[in-house]
C-alpha cells in the first residue's frame, strides 16, 4: 500500500515537471517568434524613415 501512494506521488511529479518543461519551451518559442516580429516591424520602420530622407534629399538636389 504505501508503494503504491509513493509510487503514485512520483508519477504526480513526473506528469508536472514535464507540463512545466513544455510550458517553458512554448513560452520561449512564443517569445522568439514576438521578438522577431517586432524586429521586422523595426526594421520596416527604420527603412520607410531612410527613404523619406533619400527621397527628401533628391527633391532638394533638383
Amino acid at each position: 500500500m504505501y508503494k503504491s501512494i509513493r509510487d503514485s506521488f512520483a508519477a504526480e511529479h513526473g506528469a508536472r515537471m514535464t507540463a512545466m518543461h513544455k510550458a517553458t519551451d512554448n513560452a520561449k518559442e512564443l517569445r522568439d517568434e514576438l521578438l522577431l516580429t517586432y524586429n521586422k516591424a523595426r526594421q520596416a520602420a527604420i527603412t520607410n524613415e531612410i527613404l523619406e530622407i533619400v527621397g527628401g534629399a533628391e527633391a532638394l538636389n533638383n
